[in-house]
């Protein structure tokens, strides 16, 4: 038995489905970890979707901005944006199931025996990983309440509050949860969110670093495994922490770790499989 991690799919299928046949992934036995951005900007969101749903019981699985935006646009449809490629998931036959299933994944998983967490953003420096489980939980809570649900959605938009106050309520509280656990490239020692910035890391605009980056970060102690970040094209020299979004979507490779072996396998966006 074999466990994987594979960074942001976002609708594109085939390297997923390469990088599976070249370590001979049986869904079976062997896991796949996905870090969020399953859908959208990619060509195949739909197809992406219902891949994973048939495999489901092999999968663990965070979400990621695009998800979450999936959830809202299939509860808003005003949501959508000219990039978005959701359309042929909100008008497929099985929405339903997929979107249900979507929405009961974790926003942060970790495993005990590995010591290993993965999120789809980064972990903010001043959480211990049990504070930052606690609050993922109460983001979970919210997705899987039917009465909750489209009230969080609607009000999970935003750059505001830009730093956690255990004073904060609602769905203020939850947006910046969700914003640290989705969205986060850049962030002060305190917590103090940058969500304008999105290249490489020397580009932190002044008094921000990169969150994984501060000498304070109370997560130093696990191993975490993120994505999003494209510009850092699955690069991370921070020790214990495994960036996975290696920008297929845009035109680069998709990227597979084994995660007790650390190997890594990648596959061109472009490239025709057998």
């Amino acid at each position: 038995m074999a466990t994987y991690a594979v960074g942001d799919l976002q609708g594109c299928l085939e390297p997923l489905k390469c990088l599976l046949e070249r370590v001979h992934f049986d869904p079976a036995v062997d896991r796949l970890w996905l870090v969020g951005d399953l859908v959208n900007r990619g060509p195949q969101s739909l197809e992406t979707l219902r891949y994973l749903y048939r495999m489901r019981d092999a999968l663990t699985c965070v979400l990621g901005n695009h998800d979450l935006h999936l959830l809202a646009a299939a509860h808003n449809i005003e949501r959508l944006k000219k990039t978005d490629t959701l359309q042929e998931i909100l008008d497929a036959p099985d929405r339903a199931d997929l979107l249900d299933w979507l929405r009961r994944q974790k926003l942060l998983h970790y495993d005990v025996e590995r010591n290993i967490a993965m999120v789809h953003a980064g972990i903010p420096p001043q959480w211990s990983l049990q504070k930052a489980l606690r609050r993922a939980a109460e983001v979970e809570e919210a997705l899987c309440d039917d009465a909750r649900l489209p009230l969080f959605l609607d009000g999970m938009y935003g750059n505001e509050p830009a730093r956690w106050e255990g004073s904060l309520r609602g769905v203020t509280r939850l947006r910046v949860i969700t914003n640290y656990f989705t969205r986060m490239r850049f962030c002060t020692a305190d917590g103090t969110l940058d969500l304008k910035s999105k290249e490489g890391v020397g580009t932190a605009p002044p008094g921000y670093a990169p969150w994984f980056s501060h000498l304070s970060r109370r997560t130093r102690v696990n191993k975490i495994i993120f994505g999003h970040w494209a510009a850092l094209e699955g690069q991370c020299d921070e020790p214990g922490v495994f960036a996975l979004d290696s920008g297929c979507v845009w035109g680069n490779h998709m990227t597979l770790m084994n995660i007790d072996s650390g190997e890594r396998h990648t596959c061109d966006c472009h490239e025709e499989r057998p």
